[in-house]
């Protein structure tokens, strides 16, 4: 009997073989019934004989031996991906859940090898076959159960941002007001002032978290646009970022007209963003430049400043979320997560604009982006 007519045949007992060996995986199996021990087991067996019942060429074969087979298999993908979901859900780990396939496979091989009389060679063919279809589904449940791992750690830590907000509020309100009814002198006085900067900064780094926990679970940044002057927005950000910095003088150009319709707290995000960054990692604060010029339809801002190049192997992901500075991967102090371009990047998608940055010892760093007036 060839294999695909074998499990079909036999898929009742090859199923109540899957269940008990299921049941073992304790103790995530020890809140699951009959049913969904058995969770998918039919579906993906029938679907992988269907598979094995079509004809396949050697070129095929070939390619589906390196997972380019340009031929799916819908019932059987579905099936995988729903298996990967369901065992994440009732809190089987991925090693568990690839070991129900691994079980799997050798149950249908050694039943049907006991039930062969006589060999032949298209029983080898049967259980190339047979493999390439369990493959198929384990890729896809992997997969699927991959996805649910990544979502599930993205909520944790969406709900973990939200969390954190009201209590580092309650530090802030509260030194505030410490400072401004209190007369505080010497160490408490220090001591207040690097409260209040650390709440700062720690609230910053939760709303860039949960920016990167938003942009991950599939959701873009959500904006107001309404009209607002880019330049303007530019000077009160220079003005907030050296409030605390006396070393700080960043020089502003403004060219032509800087009127658009953006939303007014993203682009201070953006401007925080890209101003703290050329001030960390310029050699001189006085050294930083801000232009921002309008022409046509568009509004263009660049910040410019001087010191150690970017990396050309890292000009390609400095975007990326959770990448780090080469000076702050060396153990420099730092107050962010490495999420500052990333969501700068953000905030220049959301408005429909373009960033792009150049770096090298002669001429500095420029980051450029462009927006249109009207997103």
């Amino acid at each position: 009997m060839r294999l695909s007519e074998f499990i079909v045949a036999n898929v009742e007992p090859i199923v109540d073989e899957w269940q008990q060996f299921a049941a073992t995986i304790t103790p995530a199996a020890d809140f699951l019934d009959t049913a969904g021990l058995r969770d998918h087991a039919k579906a993906i067996l029938l679907a992988a004989a269907r598979d094995m019942s079509k004809p396949q060429s050697r070129g095929e074969q070939a390619a589906k031996a390196r997972g380019e087979g340009p031929d799916r298999t819908p019932s059987l993908d579905q099936a995988g991906a729903s298996h990967g979901e369901l065992r994440h859900t009732v809190g089987f780990d991925l090693v568990q859940m690839t070991s129900e396939f691994r079980h799997l496979r050798a149950c249908v091989i050694r039943r049907w090898v006991d039930s062969l009389e006589s060999p032949d060679m298209t029983y080898f063919q049967d259980m190339i076959r047979f493999n390439e279809a369990i493959d198929e589904a384990l890729a896809e449940s992997t997969a699927a159960y991959a996805e649910q791992v990544n979502r599930s750690r993205d909520i944790f830590l969406a709900i973990l941002g939200h969390d954190l907000r009201a209590p580092l509020q309650a530090v802030s309100m509260s030194t505030e007001l410490l400072l401004r009814k209190s007369s505080l002198q010497g160490e408490a006085l220090t001591c207040a002032l690097h409260i209040k900067r650390g709440a700062h900064h720690m609230a910053a780094m939760v709303s860039d978290l949960l920016e990167l926990v938003r942009s991950r679970l599939g959701k873009s940044l959500p904006i107001e646009p309404a009209p607002m002057d880019l330049a303007e927005a530019a000077r009160e950000a220079v003005a907030e970022a050296c409030a605390g910095n006396p070393e700080c003088d960043p020089e502003i150009n403004v060219q032509g007209d800087t009127q658009g319709v953006w939303d007014a707290g993203r682009m201070d995000q953006l401007l925080q963003n890209l101003i703290g960054n050329a001030l960390q990692h310029g050699s001189n604060k006085r050294a930083v430049t801000l232009t921002v010029s309008g022409e046509g339809e568009r509004v263009c801002l660049s910040v410019h400043n001087y010191g150690t190049p970017i990396p050309e192997e890292a000009i390609g992901t400095i975007f990326d979320p959770l990448v780090r500075s080469a000076d702050e991967e060396l153990g420099q102090p730092s107050t962010s997560l490495g999420l500052g371009l990333f969501i700068v990047k953000e905030v220049v998608t959301a408005h429909g604009g373009s960033i792009e940055v150049s770096s090298n010892e002669a001429d500095g760093t420029l980051f450029s982006v462009v927006l249109p007036r009207k997103s």
